[in-house]
């Protein structure tokens, strides 16, 4: 335990740390992505019971093991056993990762933060070609919002074979968001402390002002009629309950080391138990509400979609068919297009390849996550909403603290086992070591910010820290519950907060959260190897050989620290045996 260790001045700077950890852009743009996947509000029931049974416990013994040891990742685990040091080492590595790519995402944000000052937004309409007579034809045949995004804003090459050059804008923008990180945790939890007042807060504030507005947007029930119409079908599959456990597991950042670099720096009594039920159902409920705002909007751009497509199908009519102005409109469209099958079917046949088909309902099925539904759909629906540049400043402002909130929790999980080091504290002040670290995490990042950086980001996303952090927790629970025993932990956790864990807890830590994440284990697993030859872009293309065995790399890179640790260790210990024996 190490006695001089700062605390946080306030519980409440504890929990509003998790808080703003926990919350991320993944409560913004994956959860509602699953939501819609998976049958509307039929996926909260499995979501919820995941969050009963994996999310709360583990989040609880991540927290408990950090406010005991009072040590980092590494300190903390090799605390429990000089064997498990390489689970700390492991979660370390997962976060350098996580931390590598993440803040090129709030890069992104910046980058378009700064472009919503234009008097008309730069992805409202597409750019003239070259004479000046029309669009460009890239442009013109996606979206103004999607060549923002792929060519301004990326810049992005064809393949990842093809590399480019650095994108200069990015890379500022990416130095500028490292910078701010730093601020941020300059002095530790001194600073991160006083942060996190605002990177906690301020996202809700503008939530509750999109909810106003979303709700008040013309087409907005759609959404919702859509999003909380249960597809109850969806609980008899498998991959439903599987994609809600991962969301539990990933959203409260379990495994990262994070929580527990957090905790170590609460006081003995804290009462973290309560503090890990209260973050734990904030998190959740964040991700609910968000998916409220969320679908609010994306009803907005699919009804504006459809109406649109019926627009151009009434003008079609009315002008193949010489009709009077008012004859069509959007309430009688149906009915006319079969009375005229039916009138004039010889000239309806050769107007049908040119007549398209508007369905509401096929417009909401279009489901996007991640950074398209980011930075593609949000844009699309905010361009049309008065005022749009103030809607702009307002959702990329927010985007921005809820990457920085993570951000902070990332680099934390780094820099404090960093700081347990007797050498580190010895020679490099706090500010220092903070600073190295995020110079490191600055230059291999600024890779991403290649044209085809996008590409090796995704890979990052995809198979960076997944396999590792199921592999992390697993063996987190079987050592507190079997190496340093279920029991001896108990009786620390009456030492800290006055009273034993009950029955509930220590049956899901035993039994159940095991045998869920051995679970996810095998399926992920199975699905990386039914997979193939792992794909990237929409049209799927194989990677590269060099590509492939880079994946190979970030998957096994952060787990094989488990083993050469523990074997360091026991050959550590053999040494003085064998001397005195000779």
């Amino acid at each position: 335990m190490t006695l001089n260790r700062p605390s946080w001045e306030q519980p409440a700077q504890f929990v509003l740390a998790c808080v703003s950890y926990a919350v991320g852009l993944g409560n913004v743009w994956r959860f509602p992505y699953l939501c819609q996947m998976h049958g509307g509000g039929g996926f909260l029931i499995p979501y919820l019971i995941m969050l009963v049974l994996e999310g709360v416990p583990l989040f609880y013994m991540e927290l408990a093991v950090g406010q005991k040891m009072r040590l980092g990742s590494i300190g903390a685990w090799s605390a429990i056993s000089p064997y498990l040091g390489g689970v700390g080492i492991a979660s370390v590595v997962a976060s350098i990762y996580l931390c590598l790519y993440y803040n090129v995402i709030n890069a992104w944000s910046f980058w378009y933060l700064f472009h919503s000052f234009q008097e008309v937004l730069p992805w409202a309409e597409c750019p003239l070609n070259s004479n000046h007579t029309g669009y460009l034809d890239e442009c013109r045949k996606a979206t103004a919002t999607q060549y923002f995004f792929y060519r301004e804003t990326l810049n992005i090459t064809s393949a990842i074979s093809d590399g480019g050059g650095v994108h200069v804008g990015q890379a500022l923008c990416l130095l500028l968001a490292w910078m701010v990180v730093y601020l941020c945790i300059i002095r530790g939890i001194a600073s991160t402390g006083k942060v996190v007042y605002f990177t906690a807060t301020f996202p809700y504030l503008v939530l509750f002002v999109y909810l106003i507005r979303g709700l008040t947007l013309h087409g907005a029930l759609n959404g919702l009629k859509y999003m909380f119409t249960p597809k109850l079908e969806q609980l008899a599959n498998p991959t439903t309950w599987i994609n809600a456990a991962t969301q539990i597991f990933y959203s409260l950042g379990l495994g990262f080391g994070s929580l527990i670099a957090f905790a170590s720096y609460n006081h003995h009594n804290n009462n973290f138990e309560r503090q890990a039920i209260a973050v734990s159902l904030i998190n959740s409920s964040t991700s609910i509400f968000a998916c409220i705002v969320t679908f609010s909007i994306y009803g907005f751009k699919a009804t504006l979609n459809y109406e649109s497509c019926l627009e151009r199908v009434k003008l079609l009519l009315l002008n193949t068919f010489s009709l009077a102005e008012d004859t069509i409109n959007v309430d009688n469209i149906t009915y006319w297009i079969t009375e005229l099958n039916k009138t004039h079917p010889n000239q309806f046949a050769d107007l049908l390849p040119k007549l398209e088909s508007c369905d509401l309902e096929a417009e909401l099925d279009t489901a996007v996550e991640g950074t398209g539904l980011a930075f593609i759909v949000y844009t699309e629906a905010i361009k049309n909403m008065p005022l749009p540049q103030l809607w702009s400043v307002l959702y990329f402002f927010m985007l921005l603290l809820l990457g920085l909130g993570s951000m902070l929790g990332n680099v934390t999980a780094v820099t404090t086992p960093l700081r347990d080091l007797r050498f580190v504290t010895h020679y490099l002040s706090n500010e220092t070591t903070n600073g190295l670290v995020c110079l490191f995490c600055l230059v291999l990042g600024l890779g991403f910010t290649t044209r085809s950086g996008n590409y090796w980001l995704t890979m990052f996303n995809d198979y960076g820290a997944t396999f590792a952090l199921l592999l992390i927790v697993l063996i987190e629970i079987i050592s507190v519950c079997y190496i340093y025993g279920l029991e001896q932990f108990a009786k620390d956790i009456e030492d800290m907060i006055g009273h034993r864990p009950n029955w509930y807890w220590k049956i899901v830590w035993a039994i159940v959260s095991p045998l869920i994440i051995i679970m996810l284990f095998i399926f992920y697993i199975i699905n990386y190897i039914m997979g193939g030859t792992p794909t990237y872009q929409s049209v799927t293309t194989p990677y590269p050989p060099y590509a492939q065995a880079f994946i190979i790399l970030l998957l096994v890179s952060s787990i094989i620290c488990i083993p050469l640790s523990a074997l360091y260790t026991y050959c550590n210990r053999q040494r003085p045996e064998s001397t005195i024996s000779v």
